[in-house]
């Protein structure tokens, strides 16, 4: 069974202060998905701290590429919201491996954004898989299948500190991730 209530499925983000990375993937995501759809994206940080609103920097960025940012709390990283996710994804390595840590039971969905979207490229998704499911099941199957990258090549930089061109090109690189994040979610296939 999937985690999540009601014919919902949840894909949870985790960045480092859920300030930039995963906030901006959680509301492109959003911007992303067509109306209507089950997937809920939310994401968490594994140092932050529960506050309202979003960085204004960052949500300057994220309405630049046509999300919405109003209504954003930041959030620690819980068990309860990795075991509550269908698919878990962190923006570097260090983040998916804090979700396993948590809740060990999750490891075959906790990647990193880049690692799932790279691995579903190649992914045999059942003819008529009806699911996000049997997506992140056919994504787990290539681990260890596939030739592997260099250990920064599956991690997403963090802009905290950082000039706005480095945070406005760390949002396009997230968009691009997430947008084909979208269409594989939406049952565009692994393809997509």
């Amino acid at each position: 069974m999937i985690p999540g209530r009601r014919g919902m499925t949840r894909v949870l983000f985790v960045c480092t202060g859920n300030v930039h990375r995963s906030a901006l993937a959680e509301r492109l995501l959003v911007a992303r998905l067509g109306p209507g759809s089950a997937v809920r994206p939310g994401s968490a940080g594994t140092g932050a701290w529960p506050r309202p609103g979003m960085e204004s920097s960052t949500r300057a960025v994220l309405e630049e590429l046509g999300g919405d940012g109003s209504g954003f709390a930041a959030r620690p990283l819980t068990t309860r919201l990795v075991a509550d996710a269908a698919l878990v994804l962190g923006l570097a390595r260090e983040h998916r491996e804090a979700a396993v840590r948590l809740v060990p039971a999750a490891l075959r969905r906790c990647f990193t954004l880049k690692e799932f979207v790279r691995l579903a490229a190649g992914a045999a998704v059942p003819a008529g898989a009806s699911g996000v499911g049997e997506v992140v099941a056919a994504v787990a199957a290539r681990r260890g299948g596939v030739a592997p990258v260099a250990p920064d090549e599956d991690d997403i930089a963090d802009p905290w500190g950082r000039p706005h061109h480095e945070l406005y090109g760390c949002a396009r690189q997230i968009d691009g991730q997430v947008s084909r994040l979208a269409r594989l979610l939406e049952g565009g296939g692994a393809g997509a």
